[in-house]
């Protein structure tokens, strides 16, 4: 009789066949002096989603010097098709940051990251 549960839970871990991958883009900064851009992938289905991926973080502001500053990391959130929220936890440069934003054309929030002060960051989900 174990034996049968031992696939059902390999398969709870898996990424779904059907999943396709997600975009996400936005602004961070009080001036949207910060274009992120990333591509996840859903990682556990059921009635709430969650994705996770890679992202890019590039300077974009006028005050740039010797060419954009660039930052990598990793985006990890979850999405229910009842909630207007996005709660997401980002690693950028190795500093894990937190972001909570409502639905509104955008998600629009705040993401906090240990020693700063909370910026404003604006996303889409494509």
């Amino acid at each position: 009789m174990r034996a049968r549960f031992v696939p059902i839970a390999l398969a709870a871990f898996a990424t779904p066949a059907n999943a396709q991958p997600l975009q996400v883009f936005g602004y961070a900064g009080v001036l949207g002096e910060w274009e992120l851009t990333a591509a996840v992938t859903e990682k556990a289905s059921g009635r709430t989603k969650e994705f996770a991926g890679p992202l890019s973080m590039k300077h974009v502001g006028v005050c740039t010097q010797d060419g954009p500053e660039e930052k990598t990391g990793e985006i990890r959130f979850r999405r229910s098709a009842w909630s207007s929220r996005l709660n997401a936890t980002l690693s950028i440069a190795g500093v894990e940051c937190t972001y909570s934003g409502r639905l509104s054309g955008s998600y629009t929030g705040m993401m906090t990251c240990p020693d700063r002060q909370p910026v404003p960051l604006t996303l889409w989900v494509k």
